[in-house]
């Protein structure tokens, strides 16, 4: 009899292995942590319900504007961050000696110019105050939009950063007031008008609808990227995770959600790393 009870039990071991690795294998997921902002949450709760679908879980860590989730992504806090244009992604890199770079585009956010008090551009009075982004990309962005609305003119040499160095011509001597982002929806109140995100604005109440002016879809330095670190760029579950949102029911999902206000824009790298030959005062 013993010489029988060794084989029935490596065979029944064996049975429980492969029972147990096939188990494993369909339980075994991909996970990939990424790090937004509020006003796109909606998209990756959709995108984290597909992904989970095809064996990949989506962690969803949603910042408040008091932390930039580049920073998260440097220290190694999550994976992968979708909150952010290009020209912005650039600037945080060049600031912080960082090697952040995009995997993927998603979406363009048009900026706009917001009035409680004016129904047109053409009412603002001269010398009125304008609210604008303070960082550096986003305050450029802000110039070229008021330029757009014949309210003032860049620099010659403009380099898609704003500052009050960058205006060339301001002939209503409007006041350009830079302020926290998060902060100019407050601000139209105290002022003839506010350029804000148009995420920012969402989370206000606003729409594109209620802009004065905003942006048209083909700003491409502001273009929204899925962003990694460097060494991570060609990580295939990253590159799912871009396939995902790069499909067609996410950009309908995009557009029945947000209503026009967010325009699903999937362009190559390729393309998109031509964009800084794309500023104009045109």
């Amino acid at each position: 009899m013993k010489k029988w009870i060794f084989p029935i039990l490596l065979v029944f071991g064996l049975f429980l292995a492969a029972c147990s690795n096939e188990t494993g294998a369909e339980v075994e997921q991909s996970k990939v942590k990424v790090g937004i902002r509020n006003s796109e949450l909606r998209t990756w709760e959709y995108l984290k319900e597909r992904a989970n679908e095809e064996g990949l879980e989506i962690e969803i860590v949603n910042f408040s504007s008091a932390y930039d989730p580049n920073q998260a992504l440097v220290e190694g806090d999550i994976d992968i961050n979708a909150f952010q244009h290009v020209a912005y992604l650039d600037s945080f890199n060049e600031n912080t000696d960082s090697e952040i770079i995009p995997i993927g585009t998603t979406i363009i956010a048009p900026l706009g110019l917001y009035s409680d008090k004016y129904d047109s551009v053409d009412g603002i009075p001269v010398g009125a105050q304008i609210a604008v982004p303070n960082d550096a990309p986003n305050w450029g962005r802000a110039l070229l939009l008021l330029q757009e609305a014949g309210i003032l003119t860049v620099v010659d040499d403009f380099d898609g950063n704003g500052g009050a160095d960058k205006i060339k011509e301001n002939p209503n001597n409007i006041e350009i007031i830079p302020v926290d982002s998060a902060n100019a929806p407050r601000v139209m109140e105290d002022t003839a008008g506010s350029v804000i995100n148009n995420g920012v604005a969402l989370e206000a109440g606003l729409t594109l609808k209620d802009a004065l002016i905003h942006e048209s879809k083909t700003a491409k330095p502001y273009i929204n990227v899925i962003a990694t670190r460097s060494d991570e760029k060609d990580n295939e579950t990253f590159q799912k995770v871009v396939e995902l949102y790069q499909s067609d029911e996410t950009a309908e999902f995009i557009e029945e959600t947000y209503k026009g206000n967010y325009l699903p824009t999937f362009i190559t790298l390729e393309e998109l790393s031509s964009y800084k030959d794309t500023y104009s005062t045109d």
